[in-house]
């Protein structure tokens, strides 16, 4: 007979209940809208509010079946934010357009896909065996943009996309899963190699020349992500993903402040040598430059545009429906913050702030409760992300840093972030209900040595709540 540790609660019916008010939020907002188009309560409005409630609560389902010890604020999370994006989409659509049910589309499709990774990936610890087959996935996918024939060209300055049939995809949106699926594996297995001593300067220890090849070889993979595709936000993503990785599997800030003065080697070299990057920095810097505003290509006049729409809000916000966000080039995209900041006013834009950052701390609550390194260091990674990916937008659109180019997460117009991000919080979800579950101490039968089952016990301090 199975002897297991306490049994932690699944917490399913928390979720069901969380999942009720995220879906108020994101049909509620959808209302709001189509009060102001006059559209309120049509046929329209109760078609994409049923799919998206129906896709939630089968998601919700999927859970109870195959992850019931999966973390229970992860999922409306990320209803409520990806909610909240199809109302702007939609708000924003001009008379003719069908971003927002386009949206609606690739929303489902997403939710399909994370859900078909919950079913069928039993254990996360499956995805060390590809380690190595991850890192090829994710050289062919970041060349896939460069290759004639199915490569979509040059759009808006990036090498990003390619076409399948009428539709452009993103493969680097999908690369940056990969990824940390080799890195968390590399890390995990090579990790007291790394940790090997070398040269010590004041209070930081340095690793040996000879063990820096992995930093070395992803420095260059982002060089040449932002050479041959132009993608700075991208180049940032994969190249900062790594270094939190690497500080999380070795604890030393010395990998950190290594990393960052590539990064700011690199960002510095590249200033000077490719226009697109200069010209971004400087209309970074230069914003409110008469010069610098009318631009084209590289002018500040999205980015001051952005700020006056969210300036316009205020605390309060216009109220949706009531803003002028379609001012601001690319507002149901790049520049869907602004929108928000203008539409919900700084309070709307900090509750959004605050789920994001309560969805970070859950992916980092799984990573902690997690009993196996490539677990914790896989969901690290993707937290931090999706972390990264929030502040590198949000960064940009504040003027805090430049404009990336980025998506911001499960909010703006684009079927392959929405898709890759849905991945992401499949593969949380998954591991943390490894990391929430019960711990199986059953011996192990006479003869089966392969693997052992006896694991030790979450620690208080990552309880289940």
């Amino acid at each position: 007979m199975s002897q297991l540790s306490t049994i932690p609660k699944p917490r399913r019916n928390v979720e069901l209940v969380l999942l009720v008010i995220a879906l108020a939020i994101g049909i509620g907002a959808n209302m709001m809208v189509g009060v102001d188009q006059e559209k309120a309560f049509d046929s329209d409005f109760w078609f994409q509010s049923s799919l998206l409630a129906v896709a939630a609560l089968v998601f919700h389902v999927v859970l109870r079946l195959r992850a019931k010890y999966a973390d229970p604020v992860i999922l409306p999370l990320v209803v409520a934010l990806n909610g909240l994006g199809l109302a702007m989409i939609h708000r924003l659509d001009a008379p003719g357009e069908d971003t927002g049910n386009n949206q609606l589309r690739w929303t489902l499709i997403a939710m399909a896909v994370a859900i078909g990774v919950i079913w069928f990936l039993k254990d996360h610890r499956v995805l060390r065996r590809f380690t190595y087959i991850s890192l090829a996935v994710s050289a062919f996918l970041l060349i896939l943009p460069l290759v004639p024939g199915i490569s979509a060209g040059e759009i808006l300055g990036a090498r990003v996309w390619i076409r399948v049939g009428p539709m452009t995809f993103q493969p680097g949106e999908i690369a940056k899963i990969t990824l940390a699926i080799f890195f968390a594996g590399y890390l995990s297995s090579n990790r007291d190699l790394i940790l090997l001593a070398g040269r010590k300067i004041g209070p930081l220890q340095f690793p040996r020349f000879k063990d820096m090849g992995p930093m070395i070889t992803a420095w260059l993979v982002s060089i040449g992500v932002l050479i041959f595709q132009r993608d700075l936000g991208s180049s940032v993503l994969f190249f900062g993903l790594f270094i939190v990785m690497i500080y999380v599997a070795t604890s030393r800030i010395s990998w950190v402040v290594i990393g960052v003065a590539l990064i700011l080697g690199g960002g510095f070299v590249a200033s000077r040598v490719f226009s697109h990057v200069g010209l971004r920095i400087d209309g970074w810097l230069n914003a409110f430059t008469e010069e610098v505003y009318g631009r084209s290509p590289g002018g500040s006049g999205q980015i001051v545009q952005g700020l006056f729409g969210m300036a316009n809000g205020g605390l309060v916000g216009t109220g949706l429906g009531q803003g002028r966000p379609n001012l601001v080039p690319f507002a149901n995209s790049d520049m869907i913050i602004a929108s928000l900041g203008e539409e919900l006013g700084l309070i709307g834009l900090f509750a959004v702030v605050m789920m994001y950052l309560l969805l970070f701390t859950r992916g980092f609550r799984a990573a902690l409760g997690t009993r196996d390194a490539f677990g914790k260091l896989l969901a690290c990674g993707l937290s931090f992300a999706v972390a990264l990916q929030c502040f590198v937008v949000i960064g940009g659109v504040t003027r805090l840093i430049p404009l990336t180019g980025l998506t911001t997460p499960f909010l703006a117009a684009g079927g392959s972030s929405l898709l890759a991000n849905w991945i992401i919080v499949g593969l949380l979800l998954m591991i943390s209900h490894t990391a929430r579950g019960p711990v199986d101490t059953t011996p192990l039968p006479a003869g089966d040595g392969a693997e052992a089952k006896v694991m030790e016990a979450p620690t208080e301090a990552v309880k289940p709540l």
